[in-house]
């Protein structure tokens, strides 16, 4: 018997289900943005996503949402499926590529950049690649500017919850893999608070493995979507001075830095031609590094 290799209606439904996801935390987010009343919430209408679709040269492409509003000062949700062949150089780094360049993925990256000091940044994305191997990916880690033990404590509850209902081992494995990866050398200093994060799983070569991945996949979604809102409206009506924008502001730097010297997925959109402007979406309206 030969390895299972994902079909046309596994990345389909793959690239929907990354899709749906998108949609429900999208709507989420304005919901969020409606029901504000906290500091200023009269100076500005609630904001709403934009949409942007793109195509990528050689195949496939995506969908940019941003949305700039009152409790949310930056945020994007991308979605895109891609397909096509790596270079020679950049295929020696990636499993599969160098027996075959050619390689199809799709996934969500989400990025949020609070107007609030107090409400924190976050940071998400699950994906799905093909080349002549396959697997699954993704994480997500909260960036609190000033961080509160219990928002912390709600978000790792809820990927803990997500990854014991798939394997016991997961949460640890990967809580560690995250506060490995989400750290800047060269500030000797963790970007945030943590989370988790995963990259080529790959559970065993049969179908049977593929469903269980994906499932881990979705609830890892799922669990982004169940704490992270929980979070912002707990924190968003928080009174806040001039004083804390500029640390905020500061801190952002940090996180500048880590996503333009440090971050896979950036360099991957880069590697692949992706779209410059989906990719780079993650970088803050405004930092400093005064």
């Amino acid at each position: 018997m030969t390895d299972f290799a994902p079909t046309d209606a596994h990345k389909a439904r793959a690239a929907d289900w990354f899709q749906n996801l998108r949609d429900q935390i999208c709507a989420a987010f304005e919901a969020i943005e409606q029901d504000y009343d906290g500091p200023d919430c009269d100076k500005a209408d609630p904001g709403q996503f934009d949409y942007t679709k793109w195509e990528r040269p050689g195949g496939g492409g995506g969908t940019i949402g941003k949305m700039k509003g009152r409790v949310f000062e930056k945020v994007g949700v991308n979605f895109s499926a891609v397909e096509g062949e790596f270079s020679e150089q950049f295929a020696k780094e990636i499993p599969g590529a160098i027996e075959n360049p050619h390689f199809w993925a799709s996934g969500i990256s989400l990025v949020a950049h609070m107007r609030n000091p107090f409400v924190p940044p976050v940071h998400m994305n699950t994906r799905h690649l093909i080349t002549a191997q396959h697997w699954f990916g993704g994480g997500a880690d909260l960036n609190g500017i000033y961080p509160f033990d219990d928002d912390v404590a709600l978000f790792h509850d809820c990927l803990k919850r997500a990854c014991d209902a798939n394997d016991p081992a997961y949460y640890d494995k990967f809580k560690a893999w995250a506060d490995e990866y989400f750290f800047i050398p060269h500030r000797d200093e963790p970007r945030g608070q943590g989370g988790i994060f995963y990259d080529r799983l790959t559970s065993g070569p049969t179908e049977e493995n593929w469903e269980q991945d994906f499932k881990f996949t979705q609830d890892v979604g799922l669990a982004f979507l169940e704490a992270f809102p929980a979070i912002v409206r707990k924190r968003m009506n928080t009174p806040y001075e001039l004083e804390h924008r500029d640390f905020q502001a500061y801190k952002r730097g940090r996180y500048v830095e880590f996503n333009l010297l440090h971050d896979r997925g950036t360099r991957f959109g880069i590697m692949t031609n992706g779209n410059p402007d989906a990719i780079l979406m993650s970088l803050p309206p405004m930092a400093s590094w005064d």
